[in-house]
């Protein structure tokens, strides 16, 4: 019998990037597979049983652990807790764990329970694994700085997936990025040199997806995808026809970096080749952070008319934003939520400033003695602990950004945008969207759901709206509606969760003022009889908090376990105090 290796891809929790509350409208479950152990599960050698666990789509059950020899895990920083669950279940059951991937790869210092770490890029250190592990000689650690050449990373094995289970899918072209942003880790995982896979080698995995009967949008997962622009204009050089023969089977999406707006043959190419939406680190429309942050290629553009130009190309604009940068002041919220409105970005992306591990600004920041807490960053979209000391003050920024999503994502304000992207965009009939049974899906439910939802008549005016500008892209028009949904109640849930962990901390100046009351009395003679009162005082505060708990949407009370957990130690810890003044035990 052969290797039995169990490939896991924890539970991505609920962020903006997830689509969790719009995933139902087209019946999925998530939005693209692990492409990443899809292409490990390709690298293991012949005759190796290879079955594959996906936590946002299925449980992990016992007996699926029994049957390995090895479980394979590979995650992102945001599915640190999941991965570090499933980790102590395959502890307890004895199950060796082998993890790579991103935040292994950052943070395998700080992780406990895996056997093996096998880190950087598969192509190389994966094989150095497998061949100790064959010999029984396997090593805690596998790492290397090379990097291979892509033409060395096989096809992912797509068979592993179900295709009914996915919103979309997803490819990688690319890796490495030609630009030195301080707060990116792209460049220190995959270099500053991108490597690309040839042209044949790209369209035999669009060859391996059609036949699998993928359709639809695809993800080009590359962090720059016009990184090395030579390499890319000759790959939609051949995949303009490919597209054509096939019928135009799949729209691409992918990340870019802005000067995509200054060459328009290459513009031009990716709207042929079935493009329809970008992604684009713009970060700040404040300059001095922008140079701060070695951000050059946006200093060399008019930030405003480069996404305008991309917009009317056919291609919606995402954008990235950061809020925390040292240049920043009181004003920033204002200035990102305006560039945001003005420039008809429906998906911003904002978030806090986080220092990652191995980034220039995690080094520049340990140098300046500015860390703080755990220098693997989180989910800096919903756990707003900074893990570097501001030069804003830190409640300040934390209440600014706040302030920042809860405008951006008033569904008024998300709907204007909407409607200005639908006026600007120019679809090629390339990438203009198809109407399927999945869109009809979806726009039946976006009727039933959110024409009662608290916004419905805002709703309404953007749908009634949108279908008269633009009659041909009903399908762009419902699924902007439906990706509303989604992060309106992400942006909702998020600030009942910080509004939730705000009255814990009135609720603990509360029950303080009354322990100093308590210790105001007379001193110890009469301090045992309030002690009784005060445990009364505690239990009751703990049910208010516990009742604001289960107030919490469902999903977002793991977000607040932490405060809960510190919340509950410090009455103890408040009223033991009290108790060790008394000439009795407090229980």
């Amino acid at each position: 019998m052969g290797l039995r290796v169990l490939l896991v891809y924890p539970e991505m929790p609920p962020t903006y990037w997830s689509m969790r509350y719009a995933l139902p409208f087209i019946g999925k479950k998530a939005v693209f597979p692990p492409l990443g152990l899809l292409t490990v599960a390709a690298l293991l050698p012949e005759g190796t049983e290879v079955s594959l666990v996906d936590l946002n789509v299925t449980p992990l059950t016992d007996a699926a652990l029994a049957a390995a020899d090895l479980v394979f895990i590979s995650a992102m920083i945001v599915q640190k807790e999941s991965m570090a669950r499933v980790v102590r279940r395959c502890n307890a059951l004895g199950k060796p764990v082998v993890a790579g991937g991103p935040y292994p790869t950052s943070c395998h210092d700080q992780i406990e329970g895996v056997a093996h770490f096998v880190l950087n890029e598969a192509e190389v250190t994966l094989p150095q694994f497998l061949q100790d592990y064959a010999k029984g000689e396997a090593k805690p650690l596998y790492a290397s700085a090379e990097k291979p050449d892509l033409t060395r990373s096989p096809a992912p094995r797509f068979d592993l997936v179900r295709r009914k289970d996915y919103a979309e899918m997803a490819l990688q072209f690319s890796r490495g990025c030609p630009f030195d942003c301080e707060f990116c880790d792209i460049i220190e995982l995959f270099g500053r040199r991108p490597r690309t896979k040839t042209p044949a080698q790209f369209l035999h995995e669009l060859e391996l997806l059609h036949r699998e009967g993928w359709r639809g949008p695809l993800f080009l997962v590359d962090d720059n995808f016009i990184g090395n622009r030579r390499e890319v204009k000759a790959l939609l050089a051949e995949l303009i026809p490919w597209q054509r023969a096939h019928h135009h089977p799949f729209a691409f999406f992918t990340e870019a970096s802005l000067d995509l707006a200054s060459d328009e043959p290459l513009m031009d190419q990716m709207v042929q080749a079935g493009f329809n939406m970008v992604f684009l680190g713009i970060e700040t429309p404040d300059l001095c952070a922008l140079k701060a942050a070695g951000k050059q290629q946006n200093l060399r553009a008019d930030l405003l008319a480069s996404v305008r130009t991309i917009q009317r190309k056919g291609m919606e604009v995402c954008g990235g934003f950061i809020v925390g940068f040292d240049s920043d002041r009181g004003d920033i919220f204002e200035r990102q939520a305006r560039f945001i409105q003005e420039a008809a970005i429906p998906t911003a992306m904002v978030g806090l400033l986080t220092a990652l591990p191995r980034t220039r600004l995690h080094r520049r920041l340990a140098a300046e003695g500015r860390l703080t807490g755990d220098s693997g960053g989180g989910n800096n979209t919903h756990d707003l602990r900074l893990n570097f000391l501001p030069k804003m003050e830190p409640r300040k920024l934390v209440d600014g950004y706040k302030r920042l999503l809860a405008e951006l994502y008033q569904p008024d304000r998300y709907f204007d945008r909407c409607l200005r992207l639908l006026k600007t965009l120019k679809p090629h009939r390339a990438t203009r969207r198809k109407l399927h049974a999945m869109e009809l899906r979806a726009f039946v439910r976006s009727l039933l759901v959110q024409t009662f939802s608290r916004y419905g008549w805002a709703y309404w005016r953007f749908l009634v709206k949108g279908f008269f500008a633009r009659p041909l892209m009903v399908p762009e028009t419902v699924t902007l509606a439906v990706k509303g949904h989604h992060y309106f109640k992400i942006t909702r849930s998020l600030l009942e969760l910080e509004r939730f962990k705000a009255s814990l901390q009135e609720l603990a100046r509360t029950f303080e003022a009354r322990l100093q009351a308590a210790r105001a009395q007379d001193v110890p003679q009469r301090l045992p009889q309030h002690l009784a009162e005060l445990r009364s005082a505690r239990d009751r505060v703990l049910a208010q908090m516990q009742a604001r708990y289960r107030r919490l949407p469902q999903d977002f009370r793991a977000y607040a376990d932490d405060a809960v957990t510190a919340f509950r130690a410090g009455l103890d810890e408040r009223l033991a105090r009290i108790a060790g003044e008394a000439p009795i035990p407090i229980s």
